[in-house]
């Protein structure tokens, strides 16, 4: 075939795969990874991309992947996440020996074992590194593509026997709450509450609700610095369902006025956190009303939207819903680090560098007697990607990339991944399949079945996480999107999804940098 016959296959294959990622059969869905199965079908019939092309689309996936971790890897190790972190490496840990072990009793190559490994643990990042460790047309993809169904399966039925095991974990969800995000305009009628300030009215901690905005002269206004609650006032309460009643019943009604325009253009914006004053401390310490006349709304978090309480710790890369006035909210902005270019445009300079540096890293290599070990094309750019995406900033120089930008570079590097290792694979997927079917099979579920029960005994006896903790916990140290999502689905609670957020990222920078140490113990 020609080369532009070769590109045509190339995105044909991406879009099928992208498509067949999108059917959602109750709630679950391949999303990225069913670009690998479409590969495998192709490089069956022939199709062929070339393993340069691959390595591209790795070295940018896992830089990206670097950046986006960043910001919150490392800060995780020193605050209030060290549970879950031990969780993670626990998981980690366990998933990696029982894989050593069962290549061993079934005397299991490098490469299927790596990718048995990676396809557990629904990780397309330890793919990369596996393949980018492994010589070309090894069965990696195969062992992927035969794990990744049981490990999504396997994390969604665990979790959905969860309650029924502990039917308090449902109870506890309820206690918590974590209904959609929504916002009640509330008259106050509580004369108990007259002339205090809102960081006096606890309930709003408790609660994880904010007053964004009151009426003042006919219209929704932010809240002054110098405010203070009165009877009769009109606020505009942002919490989440299930929570943000208690905080009605405690100021007063809901008010009558139904009808109401909100002021985004001017009285709202989103800033990324980078300033060393804000990062590891509360908003409660921050005096953000009192100091700047700001209210922060919401907050996103690892792609995860919340309202936060007054206790609610800042972390580097946050992006904050500030709600002020226009003048506030720029003297906010200069506070907390924001710059407009910065948060919306990608300097591809600062990009190619990180690339090249990160390449560079990944070709040195230390030598431990007899053994030798190197980062690779997927551990050095991760770890690049990391340092820069940490300190998003050294002197004058901005090295931070945009989410929009991030998350384009980082699928568009993943898709084109997998279509070469799903291809390079595909031709020996059929006889590995027929040779060694239900061995492989058995490998993959044990491999899934351990790492769960090791770690919920773990999380439950050890470490002492409460059952909503772990559930989310146990989702992000698997690298599990999907498991996620059968965990809000079950129980109505938003610590699950914090939890996730938490350990998510060090999850996948260790099983990143644990899958070649696990191919040169087998090999």
């Amino acid at each position: 075939m020609s080369t532009i016959e070769d590109i045509i296959i190339l995105f044909a294959v991406i879009g099928l795969g992208q498509i067949l990622g999108r059917i959602s059969i109750k709630g679950v869905s391949l999303g990225s990874s069913g670009v690998v199965f479409v590969a495998l079908l192709a490089g069956h019939f022939g199709f062929h991309v070339s393993s340069e092309v691959g390595m591209v689309g790795v070295v940018l996936f896992i830089y990206c992947l670097g950046i986006g971790a960043g910001p919150s890897f490392l800060q995780m190790f020193v605050s209030r996440g060290k549970s879950l972190m031990l969780l993670t490496v626990v998981m980690m840990g366990v998933t990696g020996a029982v894989a050593w072990g069962l290549a061993r009793v079934f005397q299991l190559s490098s490469d299927l074992t790596s990718g048995l490994f990676a396809g557990a643990l629904t990780s397309t990042p330890a793919l990369a590194a596996a393949t980018e460790k492994l010589s070309a047309g090894s069965e990696v993809a195969v062992g992927f593509g035969i794990a990744y169904p049981f490990g999504v399966i396997g994390v969604i039925l665990f979790i959905q026997l969860l309650p029924r095991w502990f039917p308090e974990m449902t109870a506890a969800a309820r206690a918590t709450g974590r209904g959609e995000i929504i916002r009640e305009l509330v008259e106050v009628t509580n004369p108990n509450l007259s002339g205090k300030r809102l960081r006096d009215v606890t309930i709003l901690a408790r609660m994880n609700c904010q007053v964004s905005r009151m009426i003042r002269d006919g219209q929704l206004r932010p809240i002054p610095a110098d405010f203070h609650l009165e009877v009769g006032q009109q606020l505009l309460i942002v919490g989440r369902t299930g929570q943000i009643e208690s905080v009605i019943e405690t100021l007063g009604v809901k008010s009558s006025e139904t009808q109401y325009v909100l002021d985004v253009e001017r009285q709202r914006r989103y800033i990324v956190v980078s300033s060393k004053d804000m990062v590891g401390r509360t908003l409660k310490d921050l005096h953000l009303l009192s100091r700047f006349g700001i209210t922060i709304a919401r907050i996103t978090r690892q792609d995860i939207e919340f309202v936060p309480g007054a206790n609610e710790t800042i972390h580097f890369g946050d992006i904050l819903r500030a709600i002020g006035e226009p003048e506030n909210l720029e003297a906010f902005s200069g506070y907390a680090g924001h710059r407009a270019r910065t948060a919306e445009e990608t300097d591809l300079v600062i990009l190619a560098g990180g690339l090249i540096l990160g390449m560079i890293l990944g070709r040195l290599s230390v030598s431990f007697g007899s053994l030798s070990f190197s980062l690779g094309m997927a551990g050095g750019p991760l770890l690049v990607g990391l340092i820069m995406g940490h300190f998003g900033q050294f002197g004058s120089l901005a090295v931070r990339m945009p989410r929009a930008g991030r998350l384009l570079l980082a699928e568009l590097g993943l898709t084109v991944f997998l279509a070469q290792a799903g291809s390079q694979a595909g031709g020996q997927f059929v006889s590995v399949v027929l040779q060694n079917g239900w061995t492989l099979c058995l490998v993959a579920m044990i491999l899934v079945v351990v790492p769960l029960l090791t770690g919920f005994v773990a999380a439950r006896y050890w470490l002492k996480l409460d059952l909503l903790e772990i559930a989310g916990g146990l989702c992000g140290a698997m690298t599990s999107t999907p498991g996620l999502g059968a965990v809000t689905s079950v129980v109505d609670s938003s610590i699950p999804a914090t939890s996730y957020a938490t350990v998510y990222p060090v999850a996948l920078v260790l099983v990143t940098l644990l899958t070649p140490l696990l191919i040169t113990l087998v090999s």
